[in-house]
């Protein structure tokens, strides 16, 4: 029998790409968490955006329309009038009759036509442009469209993408799997984390001179991890920017309903463009992306998601088409799901009063979450935190003493890893390292959603404000170091 090191499948004999691969959302904090629930100790998982795990309610109509398409035998019951409005009856015959065979069936490979058109009303609704459902592909969840485009954009190790730093690690460790170059571009913490172009301009020209072939620019909006809101400006520097050195812009609007401010709504980047018209609007290649996964519906589970090509070479679509091709279909249920966020009940509809109560309820409560997480954060002791504008998330800045991050070096971890451990550790709050987004060198942080409980918020704030303060008393350099307000540079 061979020994462990001539197995084919030896952890040695892996492709270098898959080991070099990292993803911090479900790295070391999460897998210590994991081990510390399954001894007992109870956890508050703030590391991942994943409403309904921290008691976001499911949106009443969505569900009564699955549970009907998924036991369709319950509509020749006698008794479904008594437990289903009859709207949603109505959708879950209008969405059975689209796919044959029901969801048990494999659907076209871009997703059933019938949602494909509902997603491309939507779009037109909130551009107020038309869209083609051809150029609408329906995917698992927002991940897997990007992956598909990312594998399609690198073609080898020197092309580039730019990602927004920090970033979600979706984009760094698929851009890695495919073995291209990630290009950062830095927001600007001092000023909410806004854009610059003059910094994306110099990134962009920095990788060029380093033989770096940029092929595409990502940004997010909402931000994730940092939650601030774009403004069109931005959008329309972003866009020229784009269409001057030749790019495929990538449009990461995934929690474009969670806003929690009305001085910077969403506004999409397709709109923009749009509203610029030609030749921008003819010309700059852009590709959407959304999810059931964020707002109010929250659906991480079902992965559901879109993309849309605008301005992509009808020959590029059918590559990407056959890619699509190679997996069959996206789950059915989860373009339902895409189906019933986009096309939502209407004025005059059963269930139209109670569907917006309810959506209300949801973006209410969470405005008034990233209000208080944010406030506490400000409270606590070398810890300063933008406003979460938009998104599910608060990216504090950790001013560590230089005593803490020499413990950190003494215990063989990074500083912000060594932090968000020791918080576990001692209070059962799962969050996420800074260093696994990308952060600006000497600075360090942590990702935290704003999903908990509006009732168990201030006390998870408590307790974060105690250990922390503890924490700096511990690691102190001298006495009266950092403050509870403004910044405190190392």
């Amino acid at each position: 029998m061979a020994s462990g090191d001539e197995k084919v499948f030896h952890p040695s004999k892996l492709n270098e790409n898959v080991k070099k691969t990292q993803y911090a959302v479900r790295g070391e904090l999460y897998l210590r968490a994991q081990e510390l629930l399954s001894q007992g100790k109870e956890i508050i998982f703030t590391n991942v955006g994943n409403p309904h795990a921290l008691g976001q309610k499911p949106l009443t109509f969505s569900r009564q329309v699955m549970a009907l398409v998924q036991a369709p035998f319950l509509i020749e019951d006698q008794n479904v009038r008594l437990l289903f409005p009859p709207d949603a009856i109505a959708r879950a015959k209008q969405y059975l009759s689209s796919m044959p065979g029901g969801i048990g069936a494999y659907s076209d490979s871009r997703g059933i036509p019938l949602i494909r058109k509902q997603v491309a009303e939507f779009v037109e609704r909130r551009d107020g442009y038309p869209s083609n459902p051809e150029n609408i592909f329906l995917t698992d969840g927002a991940s897997k469209g990007v992956s598909q485009v990312l594998q399609s954009v690198i073609r080898n190790e020197h092309d580039g993408v730019m990602v927004p730093v920090p970033q979600y690690p979706l984009y760094s460790a698929t851009i890695q799997l495919f073995g291209g170059q990630l290009v950062p571009y830095y927001l600007q913490e001092e000023s909410g984390w806004s854009l610059d172009i003059d910094e994306v301009q110099r990134q962009y020209d920095a990788a060029r001179g380093n033989g770096v072939n940029v092929r595409a620019l990502v940004f997010i909006n909402p931000g994730n991890p940092t939650g601030q809101c774009l403004s069109e400006a931005n959008l329309r520097s972003l866009i020229n920017f784009a269409v001057r050195n030749r790019i495929v812009l990538l449009a990461d609007e995934v929690y474009q309903e969670n806003i929690y401010q009305d001085e910077r709504p969403f506004v999409s980047a397709r709109k923009v463009m749009m509203d610029m018209g030609p030749p921008v609007s003819t010309s700059l290649e852009l590709i959407s992306f959304h999810t059931v996964s964020k707002g109010p519906i929250g659906e991480c589970g079902q992965r559901g998601g879109y993309m849309e090509f605008t301005n992509i070479h009808p020959e590029t679509v059918d590559q990407l088409y056959k890619v699509a091709s190679i997996s069959l279909s996206p789950n059915v249920g989860g373009q339902v799901m895409m189906g019933l966020m986009v096309s939502p009940p209407k004025p005059g509809d059963y269930s139209y009063a109670r569907y917006v109560a309810e959506k209300k309820e949801i973006i209410d409560s969470l405005r008034a979450r990233a209000r208080i997480m944010t406030d506490g954060f400000n409270r606590c002791k070398n810890v300063t935190c933008n406003f979460t504008e938009g998104a599910m998330y608060s990216f504090p800045n950790i001013h560590l003493p230089k005593r803490a991050i020499e413990a950190a070096q003494k215990a063989g971890k990074a500083p912000d890893v060594f932090y968000c451990l020791r918080l576990l550790e001692e209070t059962g709050i799962s969050t996420v390292p800074g260093s696994g987004f990308g952060q600006k060198p000497g600075t360090f942080h942590l990702r935290t959603t704003i999903l908990p409980p509006l009732e168990k918020m201030a006390g998870v704030m408590a307790t974060f404000q105690k250990f922390n303060d503890s924490f700096m008393a511990q690691y102190a350099d001298s006495p009266g170091y950092g403050s509870s307000q403004g910044w405190s540079r190392l």
